[in-house]
């Protein structure tokens, strides 16, 4: 858990810092809204296209050897981040940043779902891991923004490289999981399909305004973006070993918990950025400011994940799921009311919001690996934190395209809103109708003959 846990810390940890740099990068380096979303986006768009592969990675090698391929890598480009000299520099660093928690993540949960085989230890060990990140999340704006004060933006990258290190000692302490691993070829037509239909359309996303959202070089991008979609269904419908295997999502709980994840990822993640910028750039907050601005939302994504088994384990996740999806939407209705203001009628609707964002990870996450076969939690795990980076890359391209639109935070914040209400009120009634009570998911699933890897004369 010690070990598993230092992925999450600095995955969640780099996520929440750059928020609170994103002025700060913005002056050193001359870039506008686009540039900002870019350099946020080419981290997650990295991290979501690359989820699947390092997924199966994690079933097909050591899930120990794939953590920790991906933690040096991650601490390896967060040394790169932090020497950058220009944008496209930061910008690829921060991509192979991407590339690192794609490998980490879901293997760290590969680790964590063997290590814990029974349901509700392993909800428990899942709530403590997503805890353990939201501890990075709720401590990094604050953490982020005296660094940054002290030591420049730079600096908030380089805070990565003894945690990575650390981590990095005491995976090399664990053993091998035992048992034969998968040998599945890799689906390089399902991924070079996935990564076309992501990019394309976070890019159309991100220059729509300034291209002219009905420019010839905008229609085709959504275009050869709805193509790349359909393409990547019909192989992986059709290929023999299917990144992403479609037959996961016959089971309702998985496919809603897939659903709800997008959901949570694009209402929290889309918010942070806009709520960062306009702590930074409309109400001109320092660094230690906007980290002091964002506690009550961060501080509660930490609480609501360590609550969230607890709650999980007495009263099913169908209900608790939906209220916190209610807890967006009042928290967005909140700040409607109080116009988004500095003030202290801001903190209940930023708690709420938090809270919903920590609770409903974990509590989406431990009925999804109950739900599939051991042999595909790997790529269960990459498909759920996949949808989650999806989200939050459109959450980010689509809030900050509105900024760009409306030309200023009092029409795009308002717009932005009410957005978020009408997302997470259909996510709840998503989850309503397609998951059940937790942890009584403890049977074999009834699809389990059709998710077994075929046989062939080599196995």
């Amino acid at each position: 858990m010690a070990a598993t846990s230092v992925s999450y810390v600095v995955v969640l940890l780099d996520t929440s810092i750059v928020n609170v740099a994103l002025g700060g990068i913005s002056s050193s380096i001359a870039t506008d809204v686009a540039g900002l979303q870019w350099l946020m986006n080419a981290y997650t768009l990295a991290f979501a296209s690359l989820l699947l592969t390092g997924g199966a990675l994690g079933d097909r090698w050591a899930a120990r050897n794939g953590y920790f391929a991906g933690l040096a890598l991650f601490t390896l480009a967060s040394t790169l981040c932090g020497a950058a000299a220009s944008l496209p520099g930061l910008m690829a660093a921060r991509a192979v940043q991407g590339v690192g928690a794609a490998l980490l993540v879901p293997c760290s949960l590969k680790l964590i779902n063997q290590a814990f085989p029974d349901p509700e230890r392993r909800a428990r060990a899942i709530g403590l891991w997503i805890g353990c990140g939201g501890l990075a999340m709720a401590t990094g704006p604050l953490i982020g923004g005296i660094l940054i004060d002290l030591f420049g933006w730079r600096s908030i990258f380089f805070v990565n490289l003894p945690i990575g290190l650390l981590g990095l000692a005491m995976t090399g302490r664990l053993t091998s999981e035992p048992g034969p691993r998968q040998a599945r070829p890799f689906d390089l037509a399902g991924q070079m399909t996935a990564i076309i239909a992501i990019g394309t359309l976070i890019g159309v996303l991100i220059e729509g305004d300034g291209l002219g959202w009905f420019s010839m070089p905008t229609l085709a991008g959504l275009a050869i973006a709805l193509a790349a979609g359909v393409l990547f269904l019909r192989i992986e419908a059709r290929v023999a070993h299917p990144m992403l295997p479609l037959s996961l999502f016959r089971d309702s709980v998985f496919a809603g918990s897939v659903a709800v994840s997008f959901a949570s990822a694009f209402v929290f993640y889309g918010f942070l950025f806009l709520i960062s910028l306009y702590d930074q750039q409309h109400q001109r907050l320092s660094a230690v400011q906007t980290g002091l601005a964002l506690l009550p939302v961060t501080v509660m994504v930490a609480c609501g994940s360590f609550v969230s088994d607890r709650v999980a384990r007495s009263y099913g996740t169908r209900r608790p799921v939906s209220i916190a999806f209610g807890l967006y939407a009042f928290g967005a209705l909140g700040l409607l009311c109080t116009g988004s203001s500095s003030s202290w009628l801001t903190v209940p609707p930023m708690l709420a919001i938090g809270l919903a964002s920590g609770f409903i990870s974990p509590a989406a996450t431990a009925p999804a690996l109950s739900a599939v076969v051991p042999q595909y939690t790997g790529v269960a795990a990459a498909a759920l934190h996949a949808a989650r980076q999806t989200g939050a890359a459109l959450g980010v391209a689509i809030f900050g395209a509105l900024l760009a639109a409306t030309d200023g935070f009092d029409r795009a914040m308002p717009v932005s809103l009410w957005i978020m209400v009408a997302v997470s009120l259909a996510a709840a009634l998503i989850w309503r109708l397609s998951a059940g009570r937790f942890p009584a998911l403890e049977t074999k699933p009834a699809h389990a003959a059709a998710l077994t890897p075929p046989r062939t004369g080599t196995s």
